[in-house]
């Protein structure tokens, strides 16, 4: 599906996804992907949300968001008790979703002037 959005200037807007891949600005990413306002950070270690450990969290972490936009090809997924902790802990909100829905919501939150942070996870394995 293809987003079409106007965007600030050197903001992090995603135009478009698909199993495999997501279109931030002018970048295609296939690999694991966080995304904010002003920060992109691609090829992340975790393949899938299952996989998740609290060390991969820190970079989402340190950047301090609202609320986390969590998202999986592979459909929807619940989060373990514990990983849902770590975010409570540091009182972001979660929002756990196929991947094209996370991708929406973040684009509505980051154009909004939000401070949120997508977590993107493109492929199913």
């Amino acid at each position: 599906m293809k987003l079409t959005m106007e965007n600030l200037p050197a903001m992090q807007v995603i135009r478009g996804y698909r199993e495999g891949e997501i279109r931030i600005g002018e970048t295609l990413v296939t690999g694991t992907c966080l995304v904010a306002a002003a920060t992109l950070q691609v090829d992340l270690r975790p393949r899938t949300p299952a996989e998740l450990e609290l060390a991969d969290l820190e970079p989402l972490f340190a950047l301090a968001p609202e609320v986390a936009s969590i998202g999986w090809a592979g459909g929807q997924f619940l989060m373990p008790p514990r990983q849902r902790r770590w975010f409570l802990e540091r009182r972001i909100g979660i929002e756990v979703m196929e991947l094209g829905a996370a991708c929406r919501t973040y684009n509505v939150l980051v154009q909004d002037g939000r401070p949120v942070a997508g977590l993107l996870f493109p492929r199913r394995d």
